[in-house]
Order: structure tokens, then C-alpha cells, then sequence
């Protein structure tokens, strides 16, 4: 998928022809923290339902099977429940916090759009500071009690991940992830249609690293620098480590790395 995203994203016409349009309605769509909002569980939602569909067909089509880490298929009222669960999150934290970072919030909408490689740019810097806070955040909230049972221990109910999960979590903490978000982009200083990009990609890897199947197109197959479904399933299921969400080289440098599950 990333290297299709690349593919048509690469090309700096019809970033500025993107960026024309939204530029239009700058006040109507990226001031609105409704539309934000509405479009940031839409784009959760549309990247897990390719994962729930592999999940229906997975007792059935052999092939399927031996891409997934492990053997427990999530029900589809397990889908549905978990997605009512994250809407009710967003309607009462998330679209509050949204709002006020909107109001608070200085932003200048240049009429030039970003050339890719600026864009690409970006977006790499923000996901890398995103990661680092991240490995901080994580670090802290497992290392202590009080903060794991009252932030945390909600997301680590699901002990075996599947794609909507990447998003189960407390209220507090979603807002926690998007705050690190905010701060990502805000430290990096990036043009607006970069930080969109950012968005919508980091909402992939999110569901990505959760969906519990290890394809041979996977993102982390692709760069090994990348963790993947196999790394953040470890976590999940030992809890003592791969802290980082994305990038291997934090859990590396702190000991924390574990062994990697594969698909069987």
C-alpha cells in the first residue's frame, strides 16, 4: 500500500491540485474539529475493514491462514462492538481536545503546496518524533502501576491484536496519542497538507502494526527498519517490551526488544 500511496503522491501537480482544493475550504474542513474528527475515525474504519474482511474468509481460505501470527479469528460482532466503543470515545474526548487545539492554535495556510520530496520529508520527521515520544510515553505508562491500570490496561485487553484495536484504548489515553500527534507536527513545523499526510499514515501503521497477519508486502518486509504486526504482537502478548511503535531502533538502544512472532 505504501509504495501505491507513493506512486500517486509523487508527483508535486497534483499535491498543489490537493492542496488547491482544500485550500478553498482551509476554514470549512481543516478549522472544522468536526470534520477532523468524522475524518479521522472514517480513515480508522475504512484501513481496519480490509483486516475484518481476511478475518471472515480466514477459516475458509487456507492461504489466508498462514499469514496470520495467530490463530484466534475476531468475530464480527467483536468488530462492531469495539467500533461502537472508539466512536463514543472520539464524540466525548476526542472532538473536545480537537476543538480546543483548533482554537488555540495559529495556523498559516500557505497558498503553495509542498513539493513531494518536502512532503515525504515531513512526514518521515514526524513519524520519527512521533515514535520517540511514543517509546517515552509507553515506557513510562507500563513502568508504572497507577498509570497502566488507570491509562493503559484497557488497550492490552486485547491480547490478540486485530486491525480495529489499534484504537481500543481509554479515553485518556487517545488523547494522549493525539496530543503526541499534535506536538509531532508542531516541533517539525510542517506545511498542512504534510501534516494531513502525516495523519493518514500514521493511522495506517497504527492499524497495520494491530492487524495480526504478516504478509510479504508488509510495510516492515519492505524496510526492515520498520517494526510491524509480529513486533507490536509481542508486546501485546509479554508486555515487558518492543515499546516503540513503529521503528525498531529505540528498543534496540534500551534493551527492550523481544523475540518476534511469525506467522505459523
Amino acid at each position: 500500500m505504501i509504495i501505491l500511496v507513493l506512486l500517486i503522491f509523487c508527483n508535486d501537480a497534483l499535491l498543489q491540485w490537493i492542496w488547491d482544493l482544500v485550500y478553498d475550504k482551509r476554514h470549512d474542513v481543516l478549522m472544522s474539529p468536526h470534520w477532523n474528527v468524522c475524518a479521522a475515525f472514517s480513515a480508522h474504519i475504512i484501513f481496519s475493514a480490509p483486516f475484518m474482511i481476511l478475518d471472515l474468509l480466514s477459516p475458509h481460505v487456507r492461504w489466508i491462514q498462514k499469514y496470520r501470527i495467530h490463530r484466534q479469528v475476531v468475530a464480527v460482532h467483536q468488530w462492531f462492538q469495539c467500533a461502537a466503543r472508539i466512536l463514543w470515545k472520539y464524540a466525548v474526548g476526542v472532538l473536545p481536545l480537537t476543538s480546543l487545539f483548533l482554537f488555540v492554535r495559529n495556523t498559516h495556510f500557505p497558498e503553495k503546496a509542498p513539493s513531494f520530496f518536502l512532503a515525504l520529508k515531513e512526514c518521515v520527521f514526524c513519524l520519527v518524533m512521533f515514535d520517540t515520544l511514543f517509546f517515552m510515553f509507553h515506557y513510562i505508562i507500563h513502568k508504572i502501576p497507577w498509570l497502566y491500570h488507570r491509562v493503559h490496561r484497557i488497550h492490552h485487553l486485547n491480547r490478540d491484536t486485530f486491525a480495529l484495536a489499534a484504537q481500543d484504548s481509554s479515553i485518556s489515553e487517545l488523547l494522549s496519542l493525539q496530543a503526541l500527534a499534535f506536538i509531532s507536527t508542531t516541533l517539525v513545523g510542517c506545511h498542512p497538507l504534510s501534516e494531513i499526510l502525516f495523519h493518514v499514515f500514521n493511522t495506517w501503521m497504527a492499524v497495520e502494526d494491530h492487524c495480526a497477519y504478516d504478509f510479504p508486502w508488509a510495510l516492515h518486509r519492505l524496510l526492515p527498519c520498520f517494526a510491524g504486526a509480529p513486533h507490536h504482537l509481542a508486546h501485546h502478548q509479554q508486555f515487558i517490551g518492543n515499546f516503540a511503535p513503529y521503528f525498531r531502533h529505540w528498543d534496540c538502544i534500551f534493551g527492550t526488544s523481544l523475540q518476534i512472532l511469525r506467522h505459523k
